[in-house]
């Protein structure tokens, strides 16, 4: 009797615990379309509305440019993950989706890491966590590239007056976050998990190089297809800008908001802020620039999200290995 009412509360609480993911989810992104004060959801519509070049063609390509987005995210997940357990295409996609939904309305979507071990039995979650945070890594790395090499190009032939004082207390901050990890291989709490992390330490040194390359490649394709999406939505609002210039700005702007220490959840009012600054020095009106942005989250979060929902709501925790 015992165990069958920790069992029925156990899944009731689960069910409480999935309905709660999806409905705070869906509130952020209430307040996010519909509560932004920088741009209101009613003037986005009306500046889309306005606009003869916004039609069914261009819509497909809009939308076919974010399946593409997270088809190529969903194939570096499959792909990391196989270092542990083959998965299908299908589970990689529940996976992926069902984690970005969990995770929208936290910090720098930091949720994910836990979203992503729940699939998994306990043993495999410091592993999966791992992985998540390659797949990341080598995603941040190819925004810190191609903006190092776009703000180059930004601050030599446009001069912005950036906040380089600001700049300075980001790498600081970076630095700083640096050394303590550092000073905790010195730390008894680290010493009693030495061996926990040696076989972390262990298990990265084992990740095939083939499935990092391919992560490399699936990293890139998706930062190609996210600033030619943001490029395309630029001249659908008849902002004529050369497309060597524009991609440095879009770069420049997307490593500006990476390295901008966020303890907020409000992402995209940091990637608008950034992005108002960068494109503002082409002169191109704030609104444009904030509808812009709202599109590429709508496109890129909020969809995905949506179908996401649906993948949290049909989640189950792994059975048990006895």
């Amino acid at each position: 009797m015992f165990i069958a009412i920790s069992y029925k509360t156990k899944q009731f609480s689960l069910v409480l615990i999935k309905l709660g993911l999806v409905v705070a989810a869906f509130y952020f992104i209430y307040l996010k379309l519909f509560q932004n004060k920088d741009l209101n959801f009613k003037e986005l519509i009306q500046n889309l509305t306005d606009l003869s070049s916004i039609t069914t063609n261009t819509s497909i390509i809009l939308v076919t440019l974010s399946f593409f987005n997270w088809f190529f995210e969903i194939l570096k997940w499959q792909t990391l993950v196989a270092n542990i357990s083959k998965i299908s295409f299908q589970e990689a996609t529940s996976q992926s989706l069902g984690a970005l939904t969990a995770s929208l309305f936290t910090p720098n979507r930091i949720g994910e890491y836990g979203a992503k071990a729940m699939y998994y039995q306990w043993y495999l979650r410091k592993k999966i966590m791992l992985l998540n945070l390659l797949s990341h890594s080598l995603q941040m790395a190819m925004t810190t590239i191609f903006g190092t090499l776009g703000l180059a190009y930004f601050i030599l032939y446009f001069q912005p007056k950036l906040n380089y004082g600001g700049l300075l207390i980001s790498v600081l901050l970076v630095g700083i976050i640096v050394i303590s990890m550092m000073h905790l291989l010195k730390v008894s709490w680290f010493k009693k998990q030495k061996h926990a992390f040696n076989r972390l330490i262990n298990f990265a040194k084992s990740i095939s190089k083939n499935s990092v390359l391919k992560t490399v490649l699936f990293s890139l394709m998706r930062y190609l297809i996210f600033s030619f999406q943001f490029y395309y939505l630029l001249v659908l609002f008849g902002i004529d800008l050369y497309y060597l210039e524009a991609m440095a700005a879009i770069s420049t702007m997307y490593l500006l908001s990476s390295i901008i220490p966020s303890i907020f959840i409000f992402d995209v009012v940091i990637k608008g802020g950034v992005a108002v600054y960068v494109f503002g020095i082409f002169g191109i009106p704030n609104p444009i620039i904030l509808s812009v942005v709202t599109l590429m989250w709508v496109l890129n979060f909020v969809l995905p999200s949506v179908i996401g929902s649906y993948h949290v709501l049909t989640f189950k925790l792994p059975k048990t290995v006895s």
